[in-house]
């Protein structure tokens, strides 16, 4: 791990317990932001591929085991 890294952990640890909860709420709704926008991207992405007809869809199982 880097040295920053491990200086934040540090510092971390003297921070209070309040200040570790809101510190906890802010990572975990960075986390989530973040997943949102891996989700959108990847919705762009599908509607890119549907209108340039690189998407294929299937009902079919072995089909389907074969695409991926």
């Amino acid at each position: 791990m880097s040295k920053t890294y491990n200086i934040l952990i540090e510092e971390v640890k003297k921070l209070t317990r309040e200040e570790k909860e809101e510190l906890k709420f802010l990572v975990e709704k960075y986390l989530i932001e973040e997943r949102r926008l891996e989700i959108f991207n990847n919705y762009q992405e599908s509607k890119k591929e549907v209108k340039e007809k690189r998407l294929e869809f299937s009902n079919d199982l072995t089909n389907l085991k074969e695409m991926l």
